[in-house]
Order: structure tokens, then C-alpha cells, then sequence
């Protein structure tokens, strides 16, 4: 076998439990350290034998680390955590916060480059593999409107976002697509749809005993970039029936584009996800990317990196050789 990655965990929410998991089941793959705020004796690893470290004590591994892959939050712990530690280590992440992806690339990529890292920056399925399909139905059927639906599911960026706000105990919040716009794009027509019209947003909060819930309420709708301009109904719920009815994870979309060959002939192209469990399915495209990382550093390829500039070969275990014998 090549030689094994050494992995750091950066965080251990549910994407970094996830993570651990993923990794450890990888063969190419050796988890040498979980990297948390809170007190290392209050965390407990899936693998018992993987040490816990305080964030803080992270410089001190740089040898013994080959890519950390950071699992936290977009709103406020990967804005500063991204640079910080892509001046360290190679790195992956899931920053999903689309409109400040290009002001995150330029911070992560001028840490990178400094360090002599390599940064892969907002994968995960959107931005990420759902990213990739756009940008290959565009190049493949360049006449015509892609279209991205989110849902029905639970988004965890948004869900945290939310648990930001003053006064938020615990939050989850689902994406529905509304279905009679689906409807549409999958009848070939080129409908112009509104970010409303597409998307129905669902949140479900437990707040603080005395809090204001008039003003978390505002705060969720008015919320740039995560619920701003969206149809969003707040409901605020215990923390019995948050545990009771709110603890799976599920999610899912569609990237469809509707297009017209040079025939004009009607072209639908669409990529759909039903995923019983978020957290592990963006994981296991943390720990794919995470493979790039190393590789490309290996090569010489510093700087951050998104999923556009990264070739399938890097992701995968086998070789291209094997890629050519089964996959062409």
C-alpha cells in the first residue's frame, strides 16, 4: 500500500465525529489527532485510542500531520480557522456561505502560499460536487438555465447560523423545494424562478428561558446570504421535541439543467441526492478531498484550491491505470 495520510480533526461537531469515522475507515488513512475548544477530557472519540488536543496546542503537531481537516462552522469559525491553519498544515473545509467563497479563497490561498500548503477550500456537496455539475452541464449544454433545488432535508450551515444568534439554545432549519417549481424545470421549460420561489425554508428553535423571541425571529429572516429574500417560518419548540422529533439528519437536492441542442432539440440533465445522513456524506467528501490535498502538496501544488481545479484521478484510491481498465 502507498503511504498512509496522517490525518488532524479540527473540531468535533457532528461533521468532525463524522470525519474520524470516515477516515479511520479509509485505507489509506491514520487519524493522529482530534483538535477541539472545549476541554480535551470532555471529548470522547469513536476510536478511543485517538488523543484529543486543545485547538491551541495544534502548531506543535505540524510534523506530524500531512492534511487537518476543519470541521467548523462557516459564519464565524472557518473565516478565521481557514487562514489560520492553512498557514500550518494542508487543509480541507466545508465553507458554504456561496457569496464570501471569493474573499475566503484569497485569505486561505495568501496563508497557503506562505506556508507552502495546500488549501482545499468549500467542498461538500454545495458548494462542492454540486458545483462540479454545474459547471460540466453548462460546458456540455451551454443553450440553456441550470437550476439547483436544496432539499427536503436539514442544512447544517444554516442550522448553525442560527445557533449563533443571541438567545439560541439549539436550531435546525430545512430546506423544501417547492415542488410546482420543480415541476416546471423538469418539463423543459426555462422558467425564471426567484430565490422564494424555489425554496421554502423551515426553522425550528429552542431559546433561552426569558429570551426574545420576537428579535431571534427577526434576526433568522433578515440574515444575509442564509435567509434573507427566502419564504422562512420560525417555530420555537422545547428541547424535549427538539431531541424527540429533530435529531436525524437527512438531506438532498438537484442540479438540473434545461437546455437545447444546436437542433433544438429539448436536453434535460440532472443529478439528484437522497442522503439519510448529511454529516457523513459531506465527511466522506472532506476525507476524498483530503486525499487531493496530499497529493497535490506532494507535487508541489501550494495555494488554496477549489473543487474546479482538482482532477478525479486525485480522489480516489485506485490508480489511473485502474480508472482506464474499468471506468472508460
Amino acid at each position: 500500500m502507498s503511504e498512509r495520510i496522517r490525518i488532524g480533526i479540527i473540531g468535533y461537531g457532528n461533521i468532525g465525529q463524522a470525519a474520524e469515522k470516515e477516515a479511520a475507515s479509509a485505507p489509506d488513512m491514520d487519524v493522529r489527532g482530534i483538535f477541539t475548544r472545549r476541554a480535551p477530557s470532555s471529548i470522547t472519540p469513536a476510536n478511543g485510542e485517538i488523543p484529543v488536543y486543545h485547538v491551541d496546542d495544534a502548531p506543535a503537531f505540524i510534523p506530524d500531520i500531512d492534511v487537518a481537516i476543519l470541521c467548523g462552522g462557516s459564519v464565524t469559525d472557518l473565516p478565521e480557522q481557514g487562514p489560520r491553519f492553512a498557514g500550518m498544515f494542508n487543509t480541507v473545509d466545508s465553507y458554504d456561505t456561496h457569496a464570501r467563497i471569493p474573499e475566503y479563497f484569497e485569505a486561505v490561498d495568501a496563508a497557503a502560499r506562505q506556508a507552502g500548503t495546500t488549501a482545499v477550500i468549500a467542498t461538500g456537496w454545495d458548494p462542492g460536487l454540486f458545483s462540479l455539475v454545474r459547471v460540466l452541464e453548462e460546458a456540455f449544454l451551454p443553450r440553456g438555465t441550470s437550476y439547483t433545488f436544496w432539499g427536503p432535508g436539514v442544512s447544517q450551515g444554516h442550522s448553525d447560523a442560527i445557533r449563533r444568534i443571541e438567545g439560541v439554545l439549539d436550531a435546525r432549519q430545512y430546506t423544501l423545494p417547492t415542488d410546482s417549481a420543480l415541476d416546471r424545470v423538469r418539463s423543459g421549460d426555462e422558467p425564471i424562478l426567484s430565490t422564494g420561489e424555489k425554496h421554502l425554508r423551515i426553522c425550528y428553535v429552542v431559546a433561552r428561558e426569558g429570551a426574545d423571541q420576537a428579535a431571534i425571529e427577526a434576526s433568522i429572516k433578515a440574515m444575509p446570504h442564509y435567509f434573507a429574500g427566502y419564504d422562512t417560518r420560525v417555530t420555537f419548540i422545547s428541547p424535549e421535541e427538539m431531541r424527540e422529533r429533530h435529531g436525524a439528519m437527512p438531506h438532498g437536492g438537484c442540479v438540473v439543467r434545461s437546455a437545447r441542442t444546436a437542433d433544438n432539440s429539448k436536453q434535460l440533465m440532472e443529478l439528484c441526492l437522497k442522503l439519510e445522513s448529511n454529516p457523513y456524506f459531506t465527511a466522506s467528501i472532506l476525507i476524498a478531498y483530503a486525499r487531493a490535498a496530499f497529493r497535490l502538496n506532494r507535487e508541489g501544488s501550494v495555494g488554496a484550491k477549489t473543487v474546479f481545479d482538482i482532477a478525479p484521478s486525485y480522489l480516489t484510491t485506485r490508480t489511473s491505470e485502474e480508472l482506464r481498465r474499468t471506468e472508460l
